[in-house]
């Protein structure tokens, strides 16, 4: 490894200014860019050339630690729902207070900090009385997908580390650089959204192209009967367990990379086991969040194909096109409402039967 920033591909600015970083810190940062676009990655990597004395050579124990999440001084806070809740932001200040056990510094990681300012007790507050004092050898790293302007006080207290989206292009290079086939690599890339660990996933699933095929057929499966619309929905729920096999296969495999790290440095067990669980777990549920989004783009491909054919036909005087365009039209809607409800945390089962029968009527 040339350094521990090698692995963020494609983030060449960002990199040459977390390089900069490393050398002279400042108390907080904050990362943020598109889902997949190395965010967690970033993170690791920027803890390691912190505690790094060489800041961030790749190659040296303090490297390996924290790469392989083994560092005891840094410290990944935990959120146990879908919004922070005030007691974990503030064991994460109770653990930014203590004093680093090597010579590095006390580094607090807390990702997805857009959900401190959501629920029923939002924890910004809580979060942003951490950030105004902070301890000399404390560094908070922080991470959010997006920056809504109820963070805008915090956003103000800390270095912001803009990444960007990878193009399917990136994508498809990296996926051949490590061993897969082009055309593997490109149905991974086009379905990925820029998300290189999502794409990682998917050139490993050799149903991806019968589930693009299984989304883009509901419209002509659609007989206007609820028994067929409840059969449609379960057979997307019965297929995005399948989709997750992929991802838990590389998560055993990652777990088993880090037991091995461990058993290498003379430890007898992963130490943060039960945080990295609990880590795959929320990748899980992100990534079926992902699958379903990804599953109603391809369906609504399908109505716009649908659209444009009858916008053309109906040019030409023939009613029954017009009054297609309107149903077109309508199923678009109902699936962009479906995928502003995913944000809801509603269940999959019940948004998918519901999104089915509302389709039956176009």
């Amino acid at each position: 490894m040339k350094d521990v920033f090698e692995r963020l591909v494609g983030q060449d600015r960002a990199v040459a200014a977390l390089r900069q970083y490393a050398t002279n810190p400042v108390h907080a940062y904050l990362f943020s860019g598109p889902a997949g676009a190395s965010v967690h990655d970033s993170v690791v990597s920027f803890a390691a050339a912190l505690q790094c004395p060489r800041h961030g050579c790749g190659t040296c124990d303090v490297c390996r630690l924290v790469l392989a999440d083994q560092d005891p001084d840094v410290y990944f806070a935990d959120r146990s729902g879908v919004s922070w809740r005030l007691e974990e932001i503030r064991e994460a200040e109770r653990v930014s207070r203590r004093r680093p056990l090597g010579t590095g510094y006390q580094i607090v990681v807390i990702e997805d900090v857009e959900l401190t300012t959501t629920g029923a007790s939002p924890s910004a507050p809580a979060l942003l009385k951490s950030l105004e004092e902070p301890p000399s050898r404390t560094i908070f790293l922080l991470s959010a997908e997006e920056l809504p302007a109820a963070l805008d006080t915090i956003i103000s207290r800390c270095l912001d580390v803009k990444l960007r989206a990878l193009s399917d292009e990136d994508l498809e290079s990296i996926l051949v650089g490590e061993g897969a086939e082009l055309v593997a690599a490109q149905s991974a890339a086009a379905a990925a959204n820029g998300n290189l660990r999502r794409a990682r996933v998917l050139v490993r699933d050799a149903d991806l192209s019968s589930r693009v095929a299984q989304w883009r057929s509901i419209p002509e499966r659609l007989t206007g009967t609820p028994a067929a619309s409840a059969l449609v929905a379960q057979g997307i729920a019965a297929s995005l367990d399948e989709a997750i096999t992929p991802l838990q296969q590389l998560q055993e495999e990652e777990m088993a990379r880090r037991a091995s790290d461990a058993r290498e440095m003379g430890l007898r067990a992963v130490t943060n086991r039960k945080d990295v669980e609990a880590q795959f777990k929320r990748e899980q549920r992100r990534f079926r969040l992902d699958e379903l989004r990804f599953g109603f783009s391809a369906l609504t491909g399908v109505y716009r194909e649908r659209l444009v054919e009858n916008l053309e036909a109906s040019t030409d005087g023939d009613a029954r096109s017009e009054y297609r365009v309107g149903a077109s039209l309508r199923a678009i809607d109902a699936v962009a409402e479906a995928n502003r409800r995913l944000s809801t945390n509603i269940d999959e089962s019940l948004l998918l039967h519901d999104l089915m029968f509302s389709l039956m009527e176009f």
